[in-house]
């Protein structure tokens, strides 16, 4: 029987008594914490510096999204290799010294490393969070992975709603200083809290790594390849990229354009937003055992696509905040039945490059589309910006019918004798 059969516990087990998920919840406490402050101190305090100097405040989200596209096929190598728990502790570790060597330099009057806080930390992360899909594998039952994922995403929604006012109160009260050492504090203190993880899981047969990364990366991708659903989600990953890029930096024009609002509105919609992500999370957590993850993913990108062509057609701010509010209901589907098909679909030595795969098609698309937005805006009416983006979403859910009745292999095994799904 393998490490993984030993280490998921029973599925009567009640989340919160899994010592694996109460640490990582507290964990990412923390995390979001450190990453909300970051996120808008810095982007409080370069607003400050440079008055206001656009391609300034663009260059805080290319540190944050580049790395993702950049290391996340290595990041998922690389977590595959190494044992999670040591992995996850050391990436908190370095984020928490990196924060600290960049209060240090800004003592001396050099701004800009604010910059590195995000790039290291953005960096690190590609190498931490497939590693908590792989002990999500390893410690969670697999009837409990999709209720698991809704709770972790609950918790994702209240910093959304909660992150932005932090940061902010951070610096207005307390100044870039204190703040960044809460940042560095926050980060250590989730290092500190992942000891209490279970011991990383040792295989039975110790393989001698004679294969190099270049070589494991090229097995991630012809994991992904020879995997019909797996296949099919990239495909979806980079759809779904495509949509939600091609409009991410458009909301502050929807609010002036259509709404004839100042931009200070768009805190509102944000705020709905993620007031409803809080509530869909939670309504997931409940549904999750009774709904395949595919079938509410694809469901999620449906909503979505009616709730995008709406708010770029409305004119009316109840209408706007409606369909942003059922938007935000829906999102925890989209997230919940990506992160549960990959943990379904994949082994567990490969859930690392597989998520280093199947990631950065998203987030390459995401960043290829919202570097076009600005152009796309000056040469098409945003009516039609928004509609392109509801088509493309809506075409990510139908490329999903396909594979609505296919099963993961333990839930084939456990109904009868089926051969691997690959083609």
């Amino acid at each position: 029987m393998s490490n993984e059969a030993h280490a998921s516990p029973a599925a009567s087990e009640s989340l919160f008594r899994n010592r694996f998920y109460q640490t990582v919840l507290i964990s990412n406490i923390f995390l979001q914490i450190g990453i909300w402050v970051r996120n808008f101190a810095i982007l409080m305090f370069v607003t400050e510096k440079t008055n206001s100097d656009p391609l300034a405040i663009s260059l805080i989200s290319v540190v944050e999204f580049a790395p993702i596209f950049v290391f996340g096929f290595i990041g998922g190598a690389f977590a595959d290799r190494w044992k999670p728990k040591r992995t996850m502790i050391w990436c908190d570790f370095l984020s928490a010294v990196s924060v600290f060597a960049v209060l240090i330099t800004l003592m001396f009057e050099s701004w800009e490393t604010v910059y590195l806080a995000t790039f290291v930390s953005a960096i690190l992360s590609q190498f931490s969070q497939p590693s908590v899909m792989k002990m999500f594998k390893q410690h969670i039952h697999p009837e409990k992975l999709q209720q698991g994922m809704a709770l972790f995403q609950s918790l994702m929604a209240i910093f959304m709603v909660l992150g932005p006012s932090l940061g902010i109160f951070a610096y207005q009260h307390f100044g870039i200083y204190i703040s960044i050492g809460v940042m560095g504090v926050a980060f250590l203190i989730s290092a500190v809290v992942l000891f209490r993880l279970p011991p990383d899981a040792e295989e039975e047969k110790k393989e001698k790594r004679e294969t190099k990364i270049m070589q494991e990366l090229a097995d991630g991708f012809r994991y992904v390849w020879k995997s019909t659903t797996l296949r099919v989600l990239g495909i979806t990953f980079a759809i779904a990229g495509f949509s939600v890029g091609i409009i991410q930096t458009l909301g502050l024009f929807v609010v002036t354009e259509r709404l004839g609002k100042p931009k200070e509105f768009l805190q509102f919609l944000l705020m709905v937003n993620g007031v409803a992500m809080l509530i869909g999370g939670v309504i997931v957590m409940i549904i999750a055992k009774k709904i395949a993850p595919q079938i509410l993913l694809a469901f999620g990108m449906l909503v979505s696509a009616l709730c995008i062509l709406g708010i770029g057609w409305s004119t009316s701010i109840p209408l706007t905040l409606t369909l942003q509010f059922i938007n935000g209901l829906t999102l925890p589907c989209i997230q919940i039945g990506i992160n549960t098909m990959i943990l379904k679909w994949t082994e567990q030595s490969y859930v690392g490059r597989v998520n280093g795969v199947l990631s950065p098609l998203f987030t390459g698309m995401m960043v290829v589309m919202m570097s076009a937005a600005g152009l796309l805006k000056k040469l098409f009416p945003l009516t039609g910006i928004y509609s392109i983006s509801a088509i493309v979403m809506l075409l990510g859910a139908i490329i999903l019918v396909p594979i609505f009745k296919h099963k993961p292999k333990e839930e084939n095994v456990a109904t009868a004798p089926v051969a691997p799904e690959t083609p």
